[in-house]
């Protein structure tokens, strides 16, 4: 009898284009049109991180995939970086499956796996090609992660803030800085690098890295001058940009969609109005190039962007387990 036995467990093939078609149809099923991703952006997540590993897992019945899990972690990480980190990517079982065991049992692999690869602890989401910073808050999700051992993190909540740049106008509180803001240019990567291996040197360094490895367009970059050189950096997102702007599920607001993040200026020069400074700048270049829908994500600074006229468009809990 169907659901009398625990589905076949298959390994998730990178190369395998029917494995793109079937991670996509399953996570679309299971999370629905607001959280529906594409094949480019599943195949972009399934490519290779420097020092990263990464294994997934089909739960197939009657021949049709019926669940997925993707974990991986970063047992080769650089010193900046935890090596004891591990991620599950994305879990996704079909409605009509859930509540049988098949998410548990694609867990209890995946937790398995990622213990074998050195991870000591394991986060849902935030992943170093995320699906999503955390665990949608209107779903199931939450709940299944405590059931199975998953413990809230210290800030147990972060947030997508959007909004429409159609009218957009320079925030009333931005001052005059010492400062100019444009984007980087072909020639100015180490700029770019030295800037957040100084400032940033872990994960904001790793993917800006990873960025112009993956061959990102070094423009999407804008970069804040002083007169000490680069005091503040910033990465946008176009729905040309190599980073599918898919990641960030825009499809409740008008396109064309962009998005802003990560942010941020030296420790020196920051309570100065540099990091407001930057912000408009990005978000004026996003503007003028066109851009309506924007959204900056997994931050917990959503009063700072609302000074800029940006709202809460989602939320996610950040959870994790130690292995």
């Amino acid at each position: 009898m169907r659901g009398s036995t625990m589905p076949q467990l298959v390994p998730l093939n990178p190369e395998n284009p029917q494995h793109i078609t079937w991670l996509v149809e399953t996570w679309n099923q299971a999370c629905g049109p607001a959280l529906a991703i594409s094949a480019r952006f599943a195949a972009f997540n399934l490519r290779p991180v420097t020092g990263g590993v990464q294994a997934g897992r089909f739960a197939v019945e009657d021949g049709q995939p019926v669940g997925v899990i993707l974990a991986s972690a970063h047992p080769e990480a650089p010193p900046a970086m935890s090596r004891s980190q591990g991620w599950i990517d994305a879990i996704a079982v079909v409605g009509s499956h859930q509540r049988r065991g098949i998410g548990g049992n694609l867990l209890a692999w995946a937790e398995t796996w990622l213990a074998d690869q050195g991870a000591r602890f394991v986060t849902p989401g935030g992943s170093l090609r995320p699906f999503a910073p955390g665990l949608p808050l209107d779903t199931g999700a939450v709940p299944f992660f405590h059931a199975a051992g998953y413990a809230d993190q210290r800030a147990p909540k972060v947030w997508d803030v959007a909004r429409d740049l159609s009218d957009y106008t320079p925030p009333s509180s931005l001052r005059e800085t010492p400062s100019q803001a444009r984007p980087a240019q072909p020639g100015q990567e180490e700029d770019l690098l030295g800037f957040l291996r100084r400032e940033f040197p872990g994960r904001w360094t790793f993917e800006a890295e990873e960025f112009l490895r993956d061959g990102g367009r070094i423009s999407d970059y804008m970069l804040l001058w002083t007169d000490q050189g680069v005091d503040g950096a910033c990465r946008l997102t176009f729905e040309d940009s190599v980073w599918p702007m898919e990641r960030y599920y825009p499809y409740d607001l008008p396109r064309p969609w962009g998005q802003l993040g990560s942010i941020g200026v030296s420790q020196a020069r920051r309570g100065q109005g540099l990091g407001l400074a930057l912000l408009d700048a990005g978000l004026r270049r996003l503007h003028n190039c066109g851009v309506r829908g924007c959204v900056i994500d997994w931050t917990t600074i959503v009063d700072f962007y609302a000074l800029a006229g940006f709202q809460i468009y989602r939320e996610w809990a950040t959870l994790v387990k130690e292995l």
